[in-house]
């Protein structure tokens, strides 16, 4: 049985959470109608939870030691679940920049640009970005590879450039909702206890068919241009690509994901010393300056799970499950409320591994009330928090593709085709109850 404090805060428990989302969320959103320049950079997410965590040390239970109090935050920052997260997602920055340096994200983007037909140009662009954003994990650093080349294709092409990096929006977060190394599945499925092949398995199943409809829709509406495009330049090596493949057909596979992440770094050196595009120490610099991109994300997870231990201790999270099912009548009304929750946060703060990490606990609170699956809830959280970051107008995909191809928010988001389709195909799934398991079906709930 979990400790618990004498006195029952119930919601205001909740206040440093609702300081650390009003300290980060309120000045960034203050700062980018401003105009700032990296308005969510002038309250740093870090000082943010540490205000938080001192008003939740500080301002109650006044009779409980603080000595005591650090003792439960450390229990809830070093749990086992916490700690696999961070060396996960180390391990996942080190195996994408050791990739990158040995040449595999330029020749895995080559590859799909040069295997495009000229005639699918666009529905090719978002299937090669899906590809490579699964491969690689990460939306960011797949937005930042395809979007200039998907602009420049389709301006060369004299297809629609709108259409084109809504594409590739698109299929960056395909693949980051669905990757077996991107941060946002490894959070939501540790946060959840879900294993990431099953997670993978009916995230899948919810994704396809928005995307077999998107790459329809693109094929009718972006088959007109003007020539095709010149691919000669566009050099891909197999072997570089290799890496990528190889961890992601392990993890589907059922590996763990540990020794999937630890032969696909391997790999990258082997292949790349072998072919001469890295060092030994390029390739562990590498590894090194991947794994720092991560810290902040093992950092932050612990610092954001020791808080949530303490508002858990005052009472606060026993209250918001309570509370929640007064209020939802039933299972569907549970998955729609954390599918809910999960998608404000992360519109608000433009980061939906926060977004997961936050809602993540309360979630498997609930899940284990109306006995929803893990891996459910692991692609619920995965889908919504993805799926509204490629509508909002301040995200920096949207405002990539603005710089690069000179085209407006509302040009961009008429092509949002995915995105739409995404979150209508999932709530379908909760609606009428498709892809429960064997035991959800037999709860009765």
């Amino acid at each position: 049985m979990d400790e618990r404090s004498d006195k029952n805060y119930k919601a205001l428990a909740f206040i440093p959470m609702l300081t650390f989302l009003g300290l980060y969320v309120g000045c960034g959103v203050v700062f980018t109608i401003m105009g700032t320049e990296n308005p969510f950079g002038k309250m740093p997410r870090y000082v943010a939870v540490m205000a938080a965590i001192v008003i939740a040390m500080i301002f109650y239970d006044r009779n409980t030691p603080i000595s005591k109090k650090i003792d439960i935050y450390c229990k809830g920052a070093g749990n086992s679940g916490v700690m696999l997260l961070g060396i996960i997602v180390l391990m996942a920055g080190g195996f994408s920049s050791a990739a990158a340096a040995m040449g595999g994200k330029e020749s895995i983007v080559n590859m799909g640009l040069t295997l495009i037909p000229s005639h699918f140009l666009i529905p090719g662009i978002f299937i090669v970005t899906c590809f490579i954003s699964t491969c690689i994990g990460t939306s960011m650093g797949t937005q930042v590879a395809m979007i200039p080349v998907a602009v420049a294709v389709a301006q060369g092409a004299g297809l629609n450039v709108a259409m084109a990096g809504a594409a590739v929006i698109a299929g960056a977060y395909f693949g980051d909702n669905l990757s077996m190394i991107s941060d946002t599945t490894i959070c939501a499925t540790k946060g959840v206890g879900a294993e990431m092949k099953d997670k993978f398995k009916m995230n899948f199943l919810i994704a396809l068919p928005a995307a077999v409809i998107t790459i329809v829709l693109y094929s009718v509406l972006g088959a007109n241009g003007s020539g095709p495009v010149d691919t000669k330049e566009l050099h891909y090596s197999i072997l570089e690509v290799l890496p990528y493949l190889t961890v992601l057909v392990t993890a589907i596979a059922g590996l763990d994901v540990l020794l999937v992440l630890l032969i696909g770094i391997l790999m990258s050196g082997v292949i790349g010393i072998v072919m001469g595009t890295v060092t030994f120490f390029e390739w562990t610099m590498a590894i090194g300056a991947g794994m720092e991109e991560m810290f902040f994300l093992a950092v932050f997870s612990m610092l954001v799970s020791g808080l949530i231990e303490l508002i858990k201790y005052y009472g606060g999270i026993a209250w918001l499950v309570k509370t929640m099912t007064e209020k939802i009548k039933n299972r569907k009304g549970c998955e729609y409320l954390i599918s809910l929750v999960s998608m404000a946060i992360s519109g608000t703060t433009l980061n939906n591994p926060v977004a997961i990490i936050i809602t993540a606990p309360v979630a498997k609170e609930l899940g284990s009330k109306y006995r929803i699956a893990p891996k459910r809830l692991a692609s619920l959280l995965d889908i919504f928090s993805c799926g509204i970051l490629m509508l909002v107008p301040h995200d920096s995909s949207v405002l990539l593709v603005q710089q690069y191809g000179g085209v407006t928010y509302l040009e961009i988001v008429r092509f949002a085709f995915y995105p739409i389709l995404l979150i209508l195909f999932t709530c379908i799934t909760i609606q009428f109850g498709l892809l429960r398991t064997k035991e959800e079906r037999e709860s009765g709930l």
